[in-house]
């Protein structure tokens, strides 16, 4: 990155978390900060929302934090390069990465009649803003860990993928191709980091209440109904939240490009 390195190096460690001013990124802030971290919430437009996140964080945590807001588009690199200098010159750290922030297709079609440009901008936000932005990321990790200023070191990177990575929706199909490049984006980043002591983990949601999945909330309040998922609810954003708190607080530390399912069952095969 451009930003020269900051001679601060707090002693708390330090999570950014993408698309973090709603939904499940929202969420996770707000788990990271009662877990005693401090906390980068990135957002793209939606500053009310952001300041709401915050202030929910701060709220939630047990001990004095640091809550900083960062309006950056992760498919651009300078939104990319804003995020980690902010990391730098505030905190001198950063222990944790949640790839969070990604979109839904702007409609439903079928496959056979997706269009170009709308595909092109899902997975620019989807994979290759995270693909970019985890890598980045890894640098700077490898060198705070050789530089050795941050105490209790324990770098991680979280990707929260979905279940679309493995179940095939015809009329979601460029999504479902770009939560399959985050699971396999998991499996090369966690094979390339492990000597470097960095772990990296996959997250797949299920059916979680959000903004996003509102718009069908009748079909799939039927489906769950009908046995759809074994735990017969709808998952909450504070469901996923939990998962990555795990990670955050070391409970798994010997387990690397693991795939952790937070899906209500989904994922089990029935007869």
């Amino acid at each position: 990155m451009s930003s020269p390195e900051s001679n601060l190096c707090i002693a708390e460690p330090v999570a950014l978390v993408t698309g973090s001013s709603r939904g499940i990124g929202r969420a996770i802030a707000i788990e990271l900060a009662r877990v005693g971290y401090h906390v980068i919430i990135n957002y793209a437009s939606n500053l009310a929302a952001a300041e709401e996140a915050r202030a929910a964080a701060l709220a939630a945590a047990r001990q004095p934090i640091q809550v900083e807001l960062c309006q950056a588009n992760i498919v651009d690199r300078e939104g990319r390069e804003a995020l980690l200098t902010l990391a730098r010159e505030e905190f001198g750290r950063l222990d944790l990465l949640v790839n969070n922030a990604g979109i839904a297709p702007k409609k439903r079609v079928d496959l056979l009649e997706a269009d170009e440009e709308n595909s092109d901008y899902l997975m620019d936000v989807n994979l290759r803003g995270p693909f970019f932005l985890t890598q980045a990321t890894a640098r700077w990790m490898i060198q705070q860990r050789v530089a050795g200023k941050a105490k209790n070191y324990r770098p991680a990177i979280v990707n929260i993928s979905s279940v679309s990575a493995y179940a095939a929706s015809p009329e979601r199909g460029v999504y479902c191709i770009s939560k399959a490049g985050l699971a396999m984006m998991t499996k090369i980043f966690a094979a390339r980091l492990a000597d470097e002591g960095i772990n990296v983990y996959e997250i797949r949601p299920g059916i979680i209440a959000t903004d996003m999945t509102s718009a069908v909330k009748d079909k799939y309040d039927h489906l769950i109904a009908e046995g759809l998922t074994p735990i017969k609810r709808w998952g909450a954003p504070e469901d996923v939240a939990l998962a990555v708190a795990a990670i955050a607080t070391g409970h798994l530390p010997f387990s690397t490009g693991e795939i952790i399912n937070v899906d209500g069952g989904f994922h089990l095969r029935r007869l």
